[in-house]
């Protein structure tokens, strides 16, 4: 865990007092909020207000109804700037901005956004939405769009380096291989816990504010994410409703229980090892699942409010939602999310290999398979394609667990040969300091005590 220094810790307290200096200090960046930017005002015909042939402002497509009425995402010095704040309050220090495709309205108002999000500390990933015709291709080029556009934006989200891209629908593609291309400059997550269908992703989420309740395969996601170096970042939600919205669906409703399915579901998060919590939703007035203030007293008769959430009535309850997400942001606390192995899966070449122990073996994934040099030839070279110049600030090598212990003489990409010993009982594994921006990581061995040649069953690279 990141440890602040005394003074440090002074200095941002003071700055935390001063008038117009953001809390950012306070904010998690492992709470990611989902965050829709589609409404519309009077001047739009009220746009997505509408949904279910209801007439705004008073009556509206959702089963509750905002603070703010029913506002323009594009109003910036207002409705945003307000979210903004409000975002602050809740301690999440990163909003998912649902992304339609390139020249779509929501694209239209990233920019205005991002000035927002900035001005309070807070940063901004990506919700690539299922517009029509996506296709991994077409993903990979909107990634590389979205970084170029607006990665100069000091509210863009990154994670050592990279930036943050959420899938949905992720499961509507059979081939993510595409997505191999933007492995060194983005996180790209998929809608699923079948781990199955990850190849290629970076991590997982699921979004369902009704599944958090119950969790299904959470663990089994979380522990396998764990094992192979992706991000694990489980969505919870305070409740369900799209009555209004949607009338005559089918899809069942998820009670509030007066706070006691959102704390049910963060505590199922939480036991599920996420590195990430991705919070469904800011805004999604229209499936109810809100935790953006709702009014105690609506306009018009037939909106539920959050009235009795934690024990609070009238206008406190109207934010209960935001204070109790602080709560939860804080309990996620821990260490910084898990990086992410920018070798695993890489082509990899080398100098020269031993039959049946091919570079390959090196960034598999399999603590038992491994890559050999040819013998008595020093020095031998592993070399890794990462696609594309990356950010590299460690290197991770392993063998096998069960091997006995030894000492190789590795220098990574022409730095300084230094013996690294491998024992057993720290599970064959050392961690080498680099400082890399390469799109090639070589791995050069010049001795092995245990063996005349160089060994290794993985190697992984990391941003930080």
């Amino acid at each position: 865990m990141r440890r602040i220094s005394t003074l440090l810790s002074v200095l941002l307290l003071l700055a935390a007092t001063l008038p117009g200096v953001a809390h950012a200090a306070a904010l998690s960046s492992r709470t990611h909020l989902f965050y829709y930017p589609w409404y519309g005002g009077a001047s739009t015909g009220y746009r997505h207000w509408v949904q279910g042939g209801h007439t705004p402002p008073a009556d509206i497509g959702a089963n509750f109804y905002p603070v703010l009425g029913a506002y323009d995402s594009g109003d910036f010095s207002g409705a945003v700037e307000q979210h903004m704040r409000w975002i602050e309050q809740s301690g999440a220090g990163v909003i998912v901005y649902s992304w339609w495709g390139q020249g779509s309205d929501e694209d239209g108002l990233a920019a205005g956004v991002l000035e927002a999000a900035a001005r309070h500390g807070i940063r901004v990933a990506w919700h690539l939405e299922p517009y029509s015709g996506r296709t991994a291709a077409s993903t990979v080029a909107d990634v590389n769009y979205l970084l170029g556009r607006y990665g100069s934006s000091p509210a863009f989200y990154r994670e050592g380096g990279r930036g943050a891209f959420y899938v949905f629908e992720s499961l509507r593609i059979t081939d993510w291989t595409a997505l191999d291309q933007v492995r060194s400059s983005a996180i790209v997550l998929a809608q699923t816990t079948d781990t199955s269908k990850v190849a290629h992703f970076g991590g997982m989420y699921t979004y369902d504010a009704i599944a958090g309740a119950t969790a299904p395969g959470w663990r089994e996601a979380g522990a396998y994410c764990e094992a192979n170096g992706l991000v694990w970042a489980p969505s919870v939600g305070p409740g369900y409703v799209d009555d209004r919205a949607v009338p005559g669906n089918t899809t069942p409703t998820l009670s509030r229980d007066n706070g006691a399915t959102y704390d049910r579901e963060w505590q199922n998060a939480l036991s599920s090892q996420a590195d990430w919590v991705s919070v469904t939703s800011f805004n999604e007035w229209h499936e109810g699942s809100v935790i953006e203030p709702a009014r105690s007293s609506p306009p018009a008769a037939g909106y539920e409010t959050f009235a009795g959430a934690y024990g609070t009535s009238g206008a406190a309850s109207e934010t209960a939602y935001l204070d109790r997400t602080r709560h939860w942001a804080a309990q996620l606390g821990g260490p910084p999310p898990a990086a992410v192995d920018l070798a695993r899966g890489r082509p990899v070449s080398a100098s020269g290999s031993q039959a049946g122990y091919p570079p390959g073996n090196a960034v598999d994934g399999n603590a038992s398979s491994y890559w050999e040099s040819a013998n008595n030839a020093f020095p031998q070279t592993l070399t890794v394609d990462l696609g594309a110049p990356a950010a590299v600030g460690r290197v991770v090598v392993k063998l096998p667990p069960s091997w006995g212990s030894r000492t190789q003489t590795i220098a990574v990409n022409g730095g300084t040969p230094a013996g690294y010993v491998f024992d057993p009982a720290t599970g064959n594994t050392v961690t080498i300091p680099v400082s890399s921006t390469d799109r090639y990581l070589r791995l050069t061995f010049t001795g092995n005590t245990g063996w005349p040649a160089g060994q290794v069953s993985e190697v992984e690279a990391y941003a930080s």
